[in-house]
């Protein structure tokens, strides 16, 4: 993986997260952006979901600007992000997760069927900011976010340790 490359998960991986106690009951094809790599692991990325905005009904986007405009000294205002990829995107940030090579499929193109990357630096900034912010979260109150996020962890750390063996 490069960070903050676009890509798509398998199947197995929503299989993993539920298999760890997590939730992912995302049905859609949609690409994440492997924004960093882990500290803990070389092989671990830290991963954002993300969708179009112009899929979204007036509901949810009412709901989606509910969050947005929070103060930025509350969590939740984290837990979003609107920016632009190949098109109005919104980042799931509260649904942040760590994955591996083993759970990718595919990776997003872009306009000139090249693998698509982001390179918005003010982009970037905010997503790895809004990202640390739920990690410290995450990290405080283990299993916090319905993914739990903790539990992904260990078990893709345990998975790559052992393959190292």
């Amino acid at each position: 993986m490069i960070e903050r490359g676009l890509y798509y998960a398998t199947p197995e991986f929503s299989k993993m997260i539920q298999s760890v106690g997590g939730t992912w009951n995302d049905t859609k094809h949609r690409p994440m952006v492997c924004l960093i790599k882990s500290s803990e692991h070389p092989d671990l990325y830290w991963a954002i979901p993300m969708g179009k905005l112009n899929h979204r009904n007036q509901a949810q986007q009412q709901r989606l600007n509910f969050y947005l405009t929070l103060p930025e000294r509350d969590i939740r205002s984290c837990y979003y992000h609107i920016g632009r990829t190949s098109s109005q995107s919104i980042f799931f940030i509260s649904d942040a997760i760590p994955i591996t090579d083993k759970y990718i499929n595919g990776i997003h193109v872009g306009g000139d069927q090249k693998h698509y990357i982001i390179k918005n630096k003010n982009l970037i900034a905010e997503l790895e900011r809004k990202l640390f912010r739920i990690l410290s979260l995450e990290n405080s109150r283990k299993n916090h976010f319905r993914q739990h996020i903790t539990d992904v962890k260990n078990f893709l750390l345990s998975e790559l340790r052992s393959e190292g063996n």
